[in-house]
């Protein structure tokens, strides 16, 4: 019997339900709705695909939209005084370096647990972005870098051809790089990799750099689109973009993950809380939905996990 990897089982679910919204949700397919959604699905898809990179190697996150949001803050603070667009974006750029090598020393080189220490980066953050924003938003920059988060190229929404750059660049890096290779590696056995001879620390260190990385450029197209900056950007997607990435196969415990599987589980996230939306569901209804879809899925690939060791038991393998 020919089974199905999960990937092609979550791009199924995104095209049946992609469908059944069109069915049922009034103006789902409106040329105006589907532009919306296009400029709405990449902010949550790359702090996904940055989320779903550092679960791969073990780890968490959970600092990450607060890495974007003091990234954002400082871009917008230097455009609203008037700096130029590329010295202002490198700032922000380097700012969320900061913020993954920091992470990343802790979790690699002194050997503290990830969720703790991005736990208490995400408090320290965001007391460095209330620190130069005294709670207020920061608004007020030049209309070409509205572009960004705004414009289009031939009707297509610039910010989704970030996304899918970024999606394919991270794809390669993840399965074409020898650093990829090792952040698998280190997700699946991190001392077999040590005794193999690769620097567990240095693919760590880089692992948290890329993730924040990422997170400098979500906030880019964020600060682009809403033309201000502020302390909660981007909060909200912190626990979608770990959705997002289980849902899309990313074994929690590390080891392994697809970006196909989470830009399809971004895919379905967007699909289904749009068309809800249309239909009239509250928005308290769509989150519980979330939710209870998460829980769905961690059973599933427990049991999956489960009934897959069985099976190598019997047979001898283990």
């Amino acid at each position: 019997m020919k089974s199905f990897s999960k990937e092609a089982v979550l791009g199924l679910i995104f095209a049946v339900l992609f469908a059944l919204m069109a069915l049922c949700a009034p103006g789902f397919l409106d040329a105006y709705n589907l532009s919306n959604m296009m400029f709405q699905l990449p902010e949550l898809g790359i702090l996904a695909l940055a989320m779903m990179v550092v679960i791969i190697s073990a780890g968490i996150d959970l600092s990450l939209t607060f890495t974007a949001a003091l990234s954002g803050v400082v871009i917008a603070l230097l455009l609203s005084k008037g700096s130029p667009i590329l010295v202002a974006v490198l700032a922000g750029v380097a700012a969320a370096a900061l913020c993954g090598l920091m992470n990343g020393f802790f979790v690699a080189v002194i050997g503290v647990s990830p969720i703790l220490v991005t736990l208490g980066s995400m408090v320290l953050f965001e007391g460095l972005i209330l620190g130069i924003t005294k709670g207020n938003a920061i608004s007020g920059f030049p209309d070409a870098f509205a572009v960004i988060g705004n414009g289009s190229i031939a009707s297509v929404p610039v910010p989704i051809l970030i996304f899918f750059a970024i999606a394919l660049g991270t794809s390669i890096l993840l399965n074409k790089t020898k650093w990829g290779r090792c952040v698998f590696m280190v997700g699946s056995n991190p001392l077999a990799t040590l005794f193999s001879g690769i620097n567990t620390r240095r693919v760590l260190m880089r692992v948290y750099l890329f993730s924040a990385l990422l997170a400098s450029v979500a906030s880019i197209i964020m600060i682009s689109r809403y033309n201000s900056a502020k302390v909660d950007l981007g909060s909200s997607y912190l626990l979608q973009s770990v959705a997002a990435a289980v849902l899309g196969g990313t074994e929690i415990a590390g080891g392994y993950g697809k970006v196909m599987g989470t830009v399809f589980a971004v895919g379905v996230f967007q699909v289904l809380s749009n068309g809800l939306n249309l239909l009239g569901v509250p928005r308290t209804v769509v989150d519980m939905m979330m939710g209870l879809i998460l829980i769905l899925v961690l059973v599933l690939n427990f049991l999956s996990a489960k009934a897959r060791q069985k099976r190598l038991a019997e047979r001898g393998v283990i």
